[in-house]
């Protein structure tokens, strides 16, 4: 089943068992797939599905961190709920030394060995790794490995 097919599924379920946490969540992520998919003109690919997700996990998570500087618990709690139905969908998270081993293939396969080809390893390990890893994470060990 396509992951956009998976997401409706789960929410017309989620809607029969009244489960609301997780309708509010799918709801929100069908109605970004929604606006994406007219912004394209088209249906969007699992990839491009995949880095809305991820996009979506990453916007979710920065209004948790306002949250608890605001002190609002209660939405906190709401949120995280919500940001674990979402991480359902996307793909495994990478762990460092996994990230690693795909940031020195990456380098070595286009050939990069100094911070001039810094913008190129980004974009060529970020294709690879898009919803596994967190781009703070990537840009830390691409600068790393760049700099050495």
């Amino acid at each position: 089943m396509e992951l956009a097919e998976k997401i409706i599924s789960d929410l017309k379920n989620a809607m029969k068992n009244r489960d609301k946490v997780a309708t509010e969540a799918l709801r929100m992520i069908k109605s970004e797939i929604g606006y994406k998919k007219l912004e394209k003109g088209s249906e969007l690919d699992e990839k491009e599905l995949t880095a809305l997700l991820a996009s979506l996990e990453k916007k979710w998570a920065d209004a948790i961190a306002q949250f608890e500087k605001g002190g609002r618990q209660d939405l906190v709690e709401q949120e995280n709920a919500k940001l674990e139905v979402l991480r359902r969908y996307l793909p495994k998270k990478l762990s460092d030394e996994q990230l690693t081993k795909i940031v020195d293939e990456t380098l070595r396969e286009i050939g990069a060995e100094n911070k001039a080809n810094f913008g190129d390893a980004m974009k060529a390990v970020m294709e690879k790794v898009r919803g596994q890893a967190d781009g703070k994470k990537v840009k830390e060990i691409v600068s790393a490995r760049l700099s050495s």
